[in-house]
């Protein structure tokens, strides 16, 4: 059954536009100046056949995308990561280790109850630019802005679609 999702999934690029892209980078960098941690928004949709073939958990691959996407290489260790795959309705945040020892992990659970409540009751963009702003007001409470108001950008606003 998960093979045939995956070789029907939606593509990311249909369920998020340009546009979407664009107001989801813009709430990335928006919530970025209230908080000194730094947050990605990744969408994937579907899994290579050797990855199904290894039956890779979405928690695996969203592991993975942090270690591609770099998002740990902060110089706080404060990146945090938004990963979609679109195929199993999968949705993980995965934490840097800054972050992890301020922020509990049920709190992130929550914001994937969320996302995964919107998603189907307001849509993609809605639903994510809600958790974009459920992580940074959490991140805004551990890693507040600096107060000389320098705002170093370590890693992309923009949503990374990992297709």
């Amino acid at each position: 059954m998960r093979w045939l999702r995956h070789f029907f999934a939606p593509s990311a690029h249909a369920v998020f536009p340009e546009a979407s892209l664009d107001r989801i980078a813009h709430a990335i960098a928006d919530g970025e100046r209230r908080h000194s941690g730094q947050l990605m928004f990744a969408v994937e949709s579907d899994l290579p056949l050797a990855l199904l073939r290894r039956n890779t958990t979405a928690r695996a691959r969203a592991e993975h995308a942090f270690a591609l996407l770099r998002t740990w290489d902060t110089e706080a260790n404060n990146g945090v990561l938004i990963y979609l795959l679109l195929a199993d309705h999968a949705i993980e945040i995965v934490a840097d280790r800054g972050v992890a020892a301020r922020v509990d992990g049920a709190q992130w659970q929550l914001v994937c109850d969320h996302l995964r409540q919107q998603l189907n009751e307001q849509g993609p963009e809605a639903a994510v630019l809600a958790a974009v702003a459920e992580v940074s007001q959490l991140l805004a409470a551990s890693f507040p802005p600096d107060p000389a108001g320098r705002r170093d950008n370590e890693l992309p606003d923009r949503p990374q679609l990992l297709d």
